[in-house]
């Protein structure tokens, strides 16, 4: 027991070190994603602004009216392309299907020349163009190349620009050629950035899948021990009391009465062996839950309180495993949300989830009993609900419990 004990005490310690931060570390992923869109298309935005102002203060007022056409069309292309960059796999092993690219593009490309005709630079077209070109995601380098390449011809073509016009200051010459330069190697550094970041995610969370299922195959394990010893005692103890009850009653009433205390220790050792695996801190939990339903394809969102660990985890925690068991054998659903947060004095948990509208995710309401049953000793409620194809699991316990 000794060693049992030191090996789940530092698979603990590996568990909290992987899976503890998990909603923190989806906040942090979510938050690096809009910083690198909003920074890429802010960038857009300002560089497209700068020519306009250009247009506006030499231009004509149809100039000025093909170059805001322009800016409008290239933003959208550019939030667009964002957006399917946002949610398309990082590599091709992925079956899923893609909607093509090519109708964005040539958003982009046809806003980039009405750009470039209005300001009267091929400078701007060949900038707006190539950022385009860099938020799709391409495989094999083809982006850095493009990047490489795209920098070559705007300081040929910023070059041919300078020499063949009479600029007003430094404004023409520097100013705008510098910011359109900047537009497709900050999008190709900053999308590159964004793919590492998301690299580290996925492998954080197979980490968490494979720590998960470790600490199953270590469970079965020490249960197949504690079992297979103690059903091996308890069949010599009761084949000696079948061959002692001819000739001895007395002895054989003693082996039976010794196989029920071996059945007995058997129950005390699966009682200890369950209270060590529930023993996990509840953020774990949840964390554990959530990789599960991850695992199985769901898409989960996870909001656990900072203060999550003063939670009551022997209350609380069966309730996580017995939702998640429902939401995979009863939803159906692609997606799935769990949150654990402190309200009006209670812990308040939340387990929600798709589901088909053929398929009912209190199944046969004996999961859901138990849960009643254990949350309304300790003075708390539960409630089920279910609208249209969502259903949502509430549950609530005191917050003195967990003193």
């Amino acid at each position: 027991m000794g060693a049992a004990r030191t090996r789940d005490e530092c698979h603990g310690r590996t568990v909290a070190g992987v899976s503890t931060p998990t909603a923190a570390y989806t906040r942090d992923v979510r938050v690096t994603w809009w910083y690198t869109a909003s920074s890429i298309l802010f960038l857009h935005v300002f560089a497209a602004l700068i020519w306009t102002f250009a247009v506006f203060v030499g231009g004509t007022p149809a100039a000025l009216a093909l170059n805001l056409a322009g800016v409008a069309g290239s933003t959208a292309s550019a939030v667009l392309l964002l957006v399917r960059y946002r949610r398309e796999p990082l590599d091709d092993t992925d079956d899923t299907v893609r909607r093509p690219v090519w109708p964005l593009l040539a958003l982009g490309v046809a806003a980039a020349v009405a750009m470039a005709v209005s300001a009267g630079s091929v400078l701007l077209g060949v900038g707006l163009v190539a950022q385009t070109l860099c938020l799709v995601r391409w495989h094999g380098g083809v982006r850095l190349r493009l990047a490489v390449l795209s920098i070559v011809v705007i300081v040929v073509v910023w070059f041919i620009e300078a020499t063949r016009v009479n600029p007003q200051g430094y404004i023409a010459v520097f100013t705008l050629p510098f910011f359109v330069a900047l537009l497709p190697v900050l999008t190709a550094t900053s999308l590159w950035w964004w793919d590492i970041v998301r690299e580290l995610d996925r492998a954080r969370r197979a980490e968490g899948r494979l720590a998960a299922a470790q600490e199953r195959l270590r469970l079965a394990g020490d249960l197949h021990d504690l079992q297979g010893h103690h059903l091996q005692v308890i069949a010599l103890q009761l084949e000696l009391a079948e061959k002692m009850m001819p000739r001895d009653p007395d002895a054989a009433v003693e082996q039976v009465r010794a196989a029920r205390a071996s059945v007995d220790d058997a129950r005390r050792g699966t009682r200890d062996l369950a209270a060590r695996f529930r023993g996990v801190p509840l953020p774990d939990e949840l964390a554990n839950a959530a990789d599960l339903l991850r695992a199985a394809g769901l898409t989960v969102e996870l909001l656990v309180d900072t203060a999550a660990d003063r939670a009551p985890a022997d209350v609380l925690g069966p309730v996580v495993r017995e939702s998640t068991t429902n939401v995979l054998k009863h939803g159906g659903g692609v997606s799935a949300s769990l949150s654990l947060a402190r309200h009006e004095g209670a812990w308040v948990l939340v387990v929600e989830n798709d589901a088909r509208a053929s398929t009912s995710t209190v199944g046969d309401g004996a999961g859901l009993s138990g849960i009643a049953e254990r949350v309304g000793a300790i003075g708390g409620s539960m409630d089920a609900t279910r609208l249209d194809d969502r259903f949502r699991l509430t549950v609530r316990v005191p917050e003195e419990v967990s003193a």
